[in-house]
């Protein structure tokens, strides 16, 4: 289960960085370096 969580939350942050090629917020970074982080632990560990 973890690591479907991990996968999901790694495209979430894939379809975040898309949302930046349109409108690039601080906030913005920092949910897709979250998301990437979090879900890169999740899938591997």
């Amino acid at each position: 289960m973890k690591r479907v969580c991990g996968f999901a939350l790694f495209f979430v942050a894939v379809g975040m960085i898309l949302m930046l090629l349109i409108a690039n917020e601080m906030i913005g970074i920092l949910m897709i370096c979250a998301c990437l982080v979090i879900g890169y632990n999740l899938f591997c560990c």
